[in-house]
């Protein structure tokens, strides 16, 4: 009993999470638009769109526990790519390089729990 209610307790707050970010990404379209633009993402708008509807339609799937292990397995592909693709701490100097490591590594921790959540 204990147990269950940890692991929906976690699928709450994970799933939260990425829900908060998408419906902000929504609130920031233009500006996020821009950030990615600049960035020189093809069709930034397109893309931000739909990955802010997959966080917020996968993080609520898996906030409420439905589908909880497709939620957490689109989750973790989208959270890899983002990871891979934005945060490019390598490419990077200084503090810039410093903020953008410790999310991408704060990010594989989000995937380690959406692996874990998907194995529930």
């Amino acid at each position: 009993m204990l147990a269950q209610t940890v692991q929906a307790l976690g699928a709450l707050l994970i799933g939260g999470v990425f829900v908060w970010a998408g419906v902000e990404h929504f609130v920031k379209f233009k500006a996020m638009t821009a950030y990615l633009a600049a960035r020189q993402f093809p069709a930034p708008a397109f893309l931000l769109a739909a990955g802010s509807a997959l966080e917020i339609a996968a993080g609520s799937l898996l906030a409420l526990g439905i589908a909880v292990a497709v939620a957490a397995g689109a989750l973790v592909v989208f959270t890899t790519a983002v990871n891979m693709l934005l945060l490019r701490f390598w490419a990077c100097e200084g503090l810039e390089r410093q903020t953008s490591r410790s999310a991408f590594l704060v990010n594989f921790a989000v995937i380690g729990g959406l692996l874990l959540a998907a194995t529930v």
